[in-house]
């Protein structure tokens, strides 16, 4: 007797499969089909729910996008604050709708231009900042009062948020209005990317202070972006980057509350960063199951209870790892289709990298691609016109509940170990990621990730594209700004400023407005950063093998 139809038809599709096991780029297996089945078991109303309503599964508002666009926000930063400025007003000519600051390595582990440790580095990976005056410059004809800007510095935050509160008191802003995040995650530092100065217990404390000033002095800016971009960046699954970002944001919560605060006074102003990767449904499901499990944590675990403490509000750049610098053309369908992942999962701001930073830092003509990318899914796919497009999909909520629970029995192992500055001291938040990092670069050497011009589809002869270089007389022409400013300032006024800010550091009390004054007198970040170099020290990584 022949077998039924239907058992035939499945015997030929089962051999006609590609792979003997299909994963998520995270490494979560994946069925064949999903159906109505495996969603058992969860209440839709609970679990998934509404668009603006607990969990926040859909997203945090009722109308989305089609209320109002997310923020297009390019990442631009290099040589002089002049040029900078020039590349920040041309992007905003072309339609970008928020300024993303990138800082030069000096800037960002707090040492002046002219510092002997800062040779070869000054203005190379974003635009070096030494002063007030330099601020200036690298604001002059942005009215920052109309403007939202996103600065990604983490040890010397206070002192780059206080310098741009300075000139936008200047410009006659009202600081009580005043938008946009300063990223001050410093425990992702100590985690996947290395810019930290001071050890971790004091970097708490530089962070929380920063909190309590901001909630009377700008009131309306995002005192934190708590990121899981830079733990991807470092080789992370998708699960991991939501359990150590979310991790790190509970210890910022506890260390807040620790320093007085309510938490329906700072959590409102908490903000995330997270990557956009390749994997489109992992990287969608990624972002709704961190919304749904951080509503959860601010409601039953620090009892927040006003709604916008419990709404995670984040930010998404495309992943810079991902980008190849072989046949660098892809890169623009790999940026695409990560933005894509990210407005389908709800971001409420975006960058998208050029197709070129693999090699450099971008070209003006291939940053305006990357800001073209975002405008076309914006206007032109439609996915924009309806909230949550992809809510409901048997795949998209078994992966989003997949990923929830991963991160979940992450977080519950680091509360194990005594809380993520514990499981940061041990290295084994360090060790997870590199595990997972290696696994990948292992499954790309056997081929069974593939990557297209890199281990599969290769060109036998690249075409060069042009690419963008720093001039090395930039570093020569910064080194001697910085040094006239100290020849032109009171420095006696400067001097006294910098003595407060390690006063205050030795007693314990909020370092914020000794570090304004200091920026007023035109201190430099490199003598306010030394000035609690004195008191706290700086930190030696434990190599984690």
């Amino acid at each position: 007797m022949n077998p039924p139809a239907d058992k035939v038809t499945e015997k030929t599709a089962a051999k006609a499969e590609r792979k003997d096991r299909f994963t998520t780029l995270g490494g979560i297996p994946l069925k064949t089909v999903y159906t109505e089945e495996d969603l058992a078991g969860q209440n839709p109303e609970e679990t998934i729910g509404t668009p603006g309503e607990f969990p926040y599964t859909r997203g945090i508002y009722p109308t989305m996008y089609r209320g109002r666009l997310w923020t297009m926000r390019q990442y631009a930063g290099f040589g002089t604050a002049a040029q900078s400025n020039e590349r920040f007003r041309y992007l905003l000519a072309k339609g970008q709708t928020g300024l993303s600051v990138a800082f030069d390595l000096p800037t960002q582990i707090g040492l002046d231009s002219d510092h002997a440790r800062a040779a070869g580095e000054v203005g190379r990976t974003g635009v070096a900042i030494d002063s007030l005056e330099d601020m200036e410059t690298l604001f002059d004809q942005i009215p920052l009062d109309r403007v939202s800007t996103s600065m990604t510095i983490n040890a010397t935050a206070a002192i780059l948020l206080a310098l741009y509160a300075a000139v936008a008191k200047k410009q006659g802003a009202d600081l009580l209005t005043l938008s946009g995040t300063v990223q001050n995650d410093i425990l992702k530092e100590f985690i996947a990317r290395g810019t930290y100065v001071y050890p971790p217990r004091p970097s708490m404390r530089i962070v929380t202070d920063l909190f309590a000033w901001c909630r009377t002095e700008l009131p309306a800016w995002n005192t934190i972006s708590i990121s899981g971009y830079h733990i991807r960046e470092a080789g992370s699954t998708a699960a991991q980057e939501v359990a150590f970002a979310l991790a790190d944001a509970i210890a910022y919560v506890d260390a807040a509350i620790a320093a007085g605060l309510g938490v329906d006074e700072f959590a409102p102003r908490l903000s995330f960063f997270f990557n956009a990767h390749n994997d489109l449904l992992e990287e969608i499901s990624k972002y709704r199951a961190a919304r749904r499990l951080w509503a959860h944590l601010m409601r039953e675990r620090f009892g927040a209870v006003e709604p916008a403490s419990m709404m995670l509000r984040f930010h998404v750049q495309t992943a810079g790892s991902s980008l190849t610098a072989q046949q660098p053309e892809n890169n623009i369908v790999r940026v695409a289709i990560q933005a894509l992942g990210a407005v389908l999962g709800g971001c409420q701001s975006l960058h998208t990298n050029a197709m070129d930073e693999a090699l450099a830092l971008p070209t003006e003509s291939a940053a305006l691609l990357a800001l073209r990318t975002q405008q076309i899914i914006a206007h032109e796919t439609g996915v924009t016109n309806t909230v949550d497009p992809v809510g409901g999909s048997y795949a998209i909520e078994t992966l989003t509940g997949e990923i929830e629970s991963r991160a979940k029995e992450y977080i519950a192992r680091i509360d194990a170990l005594g809380g993520v500055l514990r499981a940061i001291e041990t290295g084994y938040v360090q060790g997870e990621i590199q595990r997972a990092a290696y696994e990948y670069q292992r499954a790309v050497e056997r081929r069974e990730q593939i990557v297209v011009g890199v281990n599969q589809f290769v060109a036998e002869k690249e075409t060069p594209i042009p690419t963008m270089r720093v001039d090395p007389e930039l570093e020569r022409a910064q080194i001697e700004r910085v040094r006239a400013l100290r020849h032109r300032r009171d420095s006696a006024r400067a001097a006294a400023a910098v003595a407060e800010v390690e006063r205050r550091a030795r007693a314990g009390e909020n370092l914020m407005p000794a570090i304004a004054a200091s920026v007023d007198a035109y201190a430099t970040v490199g003598e306010i950063s030394d000035a609690l170099r004195r008191v706290f020290g700086e930190y030696t990584e434990s190599v984690v093998l």
